[in-house]
């Protein structure tokens, strides 16, 4: 299956992004350059924006693609700011492992072993509740018995407390374009996609040497991964796609 088409944007500098703890910037994406390798990070405060996933239409079909989010939305009167692909999904594009929407679960928490990226323990739920986020441990989450208004589970877990999972080793060869989220000081979500095939160890070293998100985990990768930002004019038409996550504002 093809990739998705990528545009490339002028590299911004991430000190613009990053300018001070909990600082709004003016554009919410940047490209960014780290041990040599190209990604795209976009940051949101849970406190001022609209965190949410989404699975199905009103019509309770998969929504597959960014443009039928964007357009479905629009309809609501509001605007998609921002898109990623929101975890690992099987052949029927219906998440693997837990997923909740709008305080629903819709399927329920995956702690089986097997083969893949998702079995790679220790993986992790990245989850939204108000001006709450967090990526926690799958084990950690389940025995908080929190249950937030959005959250996804995908592996592996790219950091735990800030350290690298250690089944990630820096000798690691394989490469593939890489999708990602971390979240600093309970609030501050950043997620990142990189533009040129990344080995895990890279991927992971970025959240945490750039992005300083102590926990961060991996969405997703290869042709799978994906990024709708109209502020920096990118929209990967890469489709069908399982669940997303979206950062949404009132239309103007």
């Amino acid at each position: 299956m093809p990739g998705p088409k990528r545009w490339r944007v002028p590299a911004l500098a991430l000190g613009i992004l990053f300018a001070a703890p909990g600082a709004r910037a003016a554009a919410p994406c940047a490209e960014v350059a780290e041990d040599g390798a190209s990604y795209t990070v976009c940051e949101f405060d849970a406190r001022r924006s609209s965190i949410r996933l989404f699975l199905r239409d009103g019509r309770n079909e998969i929504y597959g693609a960014f443009s039928r989010l964007a357009d479905d939305l629009s309809g609501k009167g509001e605007r998609l700011v921002f898109a990623m692909n929101g975890g690992m999904y099987s052949e029927d594009f219906l998440p693997i492992g837990l997923y909740i929407e709008k305080g629903q679960t819709a399927h329920a928490a995956n702690t089986a072993n097997g083969a893949g990226n998702f079995h790679m323990k220790p993986n992790g739920v990245f989850w939204v509740d108000g001006a709450r986020a967090g990526v926690t441990e799958t084990g950690r989450f389940l025995k908080s018995r929190a249950h937030p208004i959005y959250a996804t589970q995908s592996g592996p877990m790219l950091l735990v407390g800030g350290r690298i999972n250690p089944r990630i080793h820096e000798g690691g060869t394989s490469e593939k374009f890489r999708n990602g989220v971390g979240v600093a000081d309970g609030h501050i979500v950043r997620f990142a996609i990189s533009n040129q095939p990344v080995t895990f160890h890279q991927f992971a070293s970025l959240f945490r040497e750039r992005l300083k998100c102590p926990d961060a985990l991996f969405l997703d990768g290869g042709s799978a991964s994906a990024l709708y930002a109209p502020s920096i004019a990118r929209h990967d038409r890469f489709h069908p796609m399982g669940p997303l996550v979206g950062v949404v504002e009132a239309r103007k």
